[in-house]
């Protein structure tokens, strides 16, 4: 197998996560464990602090970022400094794929235990995806990373869709199957952990620890080593300021995509009281038209550009939102609601991840990458604290949805200032074609 085609095996494997538990069944589930240990207000209690049931998973996303600003730094600079991001990814796939299947005993009044065990495999996922994307450097040239890391966004879709589908057939069958609903949610939950080990297995096969960077020696401690490496990153991004300047607005963008992502399910749920099942097929809908928009939109950026590209798919996001907010009512407009979104979800992303890629320097890529993470798949820090006090206060998600256009529009006016080629040149990489 290929370095490629083995890095395209781990899209495939960690969008199971991302789909099945993140996006689709995790959140609603563990809202509804939370509503039935609340007291008669409604409320869940940790060390004394009253949580409002229903915002428990927007409060839970927000945590997981801040243990993600935590930890994600430091294990980018261990794989870097270290040299051996091959071994790094296996440990840290198989500890969120676990903590995934361990959601199975998420019942009755464990909604703490739920928590705890979704940090740990949030956190493990998203260190993982940073020394996925730092391969990107090393398995593509400059003028192959839009298309590289469009096909693994698309193959992620592909992953996440089919044991998607999987599930759906669980939920819409559990009847016949002699299952509870929330058994199948619970057995759903715990195919994504082991679709997630599955599959890290080829990857593994196929990828190589890169030579690139200073190798570690024998007698210094690596952990201080790659910390006081971190410090450095962190302090030589003011050599880069167009990377700098790409980075915050990346940062302040996608946090927006990934709110979206994080609180479609609740809203579906709660808001509009759809079913599982409906669920479950919108967001395949989401899945499948995502597949070919991130096809069409790398390709659309050899024409545009990469950054202007981005832009595009910003605009889409806020109209999508302000339909959100105007039209949808009902699962006919939600399942219109997440077409579009699917529309620009994977180039969006996909661009966004190859564009910082030329923008930083060699054997460093872990290392920035880490930064990147802080707001990639599943993480989101302002969103969600924001969303989810407005729900704590007014017991509504439909206008804390439609604020999130102002991330979008940040990230719009961010980008229009940003010199793709002279951050790239700046790194010591090769300019884009496109600027």
């Amino acid at each position: 197998m290929t370095p490629q085609r083995a890095w395209y095996c781990y899209d495939w494997a960690n969008s199971a996560f991302y789909t099945t538990v993140v996006t689709v069944l995790f959140g609603p589930y563990l809202t509804s464990i939370a509503k039935a240990s609340a007291d008669p207000n409604g409320f869940v209690h940790l060390a004394g602090i009253p949580i409002a049931a229903g915002s428990l998973w927007a409060y839970l996303t927000t945590i997981s970022v801040v243990t993600q600003l935590i930890g994600l730094p430091i294990a980018g600079a261990i794989a870097d400094h270290g040299h051996r991001k091959r071994e790094m990814l296996g440990v840290l796939a198989f500890t969120g794929a676990s903590a995934s299947m361990a959601l199975f005993f998420v019942a009755g009044n464990r909604w703490l235990l739920g928590c705890g065990l979704f940090l740990v495999a949030n956190l493990s996922f998203g260190a993982s995806i940073i020394v996925y994307n730092s391969f990107l450097a090393d398995i593509a040239t400059v003028d192959e990373r839009d298309k590289v890391s469009s096909r693994g966004w698309a193959l992620g879709y592909a992953g996440g869709g089919l044991l998607l589908v999987l599930n759906l057939i669980l939920l819409n069958q559990h009847q016949a199957l002699g299952l509870s609903e929330i058994l199948a949610v619970r057995v759903g939950v715990f195919s994504a952990g082991a679709w997630w080990a599955l599959f890290t297995l080829p990857a593994l096969a196929g990828l190589k620890n890169p030579t690139s960077g200073k190798p570690p020696s024998a007698k210094e401690n690596w952990l201080i080593a790659s910390l006081q490496q971190l410090s450095h990153t962190v302090s030589s991004l003011r050599r880069y300021p167009q990377t700098l300047r790409f980075l915050i607005g990346y940062l302040i963008y996608n946090d927006g995509i990934q709110t979206v992502i994080l609180l479609a399910g609740q809203y579906a749920i709660i808001e509009l009281k759809m079913s599982y099942e409906s669920l479950a097929l919108s967001i395949l809908i989401t899945q499948f038209v995502g597949l070919a928009g991130a096809i069409a939109f790398g390709r659309l950026a050899t024409v545009l550009g990469s950054r202007r590209t981005i832009m595009v798919t910003l605009v889409i996001w806020s109209a999508a939102l302000v339909y959100m907010y105007e039209a949808v009512h009902d699962e006919r407009g939600f399942f219109i609601a997440a077409a579009i979104i699917g529309v620009v979800l994977g180039g969006s992303q996909a661009l966004s991840r190859s564009l910082f890629s030329m923008m930083i320097p060699r054997g460093q890529e872990a290392e920035y990458f880490s930064l990147y993470e802080i707001s990639d798949k599943g993480s989101s820090l302002l969103g969600p604290a924001i969303t989810g006090l407005e729900m704590q206060l007014t017991g509504s998600m439909r206008g804390a949805l439609v604020s999130l256009i102002v991330f979008f529009v940040i990230g719009i006016g961010i980008l229009s200032r940003v010199d793709a080629r002279t951050a790239a040149l700046d790194a010591g990489n090769e300019a884009p074609t496109i600027g």
